[in-house]
């Protein structure tokens, strides 16, 4: 199985990009994590947000394509840290790649939460996209640890 995140936005600060690469070289190599960076769409230019997300939807559509898709997205339901682990379980198992999908600021285009196989919510509170994408693959190697049989450190 491999693990893709497509996230809208570009030049991180440095700390995001420590902290992201950190999580990802603990993985084991069947769980391994690929971030793909997509350019969101210009603002302004008297383009409405709906144009804007219309642009960065057909961007993310390429970075995801053959892939079952988990959307990140406020309005997404909560998953437990042990649910998040038998899902990604199961797409292992399954020997499906995924993919989860971070929008831009002004989010995910309604199609793209339409499109995916589940929309998840990471947080009620508003949190930034670069945060987002630290707290992911903390998650993703804290389900991997637990998949593996570490406990968690709550049990």
């Amino acid at each position: 199985m491999r693990i893709r995140i497509v996230a809208l936005g570009q030049r991180m600060p440095a700390w995001v990009d420590a902290a992201f690469a950190d999580y990802a070289k603990r993985l084991p190599r069947d769980y391994a994590v690929e971030l793909v960076e997509l350019k969101p769409a210009a603002r302004g230019r008297g383009r409405s947000v709906a144009q804007m997300l219309d642009d960065e939807a057909q961007r993310i559509a390429a970075g995801v394509q053959g892939r079952r898709v988990i959307a990140l997205d406020e309005r997404g339901r909560a998953w437990s840290t042990h649910d998040f682990a038998q899902r990604l379980r199961a797409f292992h198992d399954d020997g499906q790649d995924i993919a989860f999908v971070i929008g831009s600021a002004d989010g995910l285009a309604p199609q793209v939460r339409a499109d995916a196989d589940a929309v998840l919510s990471v947080s009620a509170f508003t949190l930034p996209h670069a945060l987002v994408r630290v707290l992911l693959v903390e998650q993703v190697y804290r389900a991997v640890s637990l998949i593996g049989g570490h406990p968690y450190h709550r049990e």
